[in-house]
């Protein structure tokens, strides 16, 4: 993915978190408010969050890549290394049950 690919779908991301605390301000939700009250809200809610907790994932094992000695993804795709794979895809779990965890409050 390109940077300036991600560079606006962080863009979109952000102003789509923004939008939402704009409108639960302007109808004086109280803080948790972030249960929806109807089908299109819940959608839209259901595609931030997927794109929240995916971009935190790829951000978290891009992370954890950077911080371990050598490079993982070479270690996988190119040397078909098992144990390297089944580190990437666990660190990739280990992200993605804080991030559920911390969208159910």
């Amino acid at each position: 993915m390109k940077s300036s690919t991600k560079l606006a779908l962080l863009s979109s991301l952000t102003v789509a978190v923004a939008t939402v605390s704009a409108r639960a301000a302007e109808t004086n939700a109280p803080a948790a408010g972030w249960h929806a009250t109807s089908l299109v809200q819940a959608i839209g809610y259901m595609l931030l969050f997927t794109f929240v907790g995916i971009f935190a994932a790829i951000a978290g094992y891009v992370l954890f890549d950077k911080c371990t000695p050598g490079n993982l993804h070479k270690e996988i795709v190119e040397n078909k290394n098992i144990a390297a794979a089944l580190i990437g895809g666990a660190v990739i779990l280990g992200v993605c049950i804080i991030v559920a965890a911390a969208m159910m409050g």
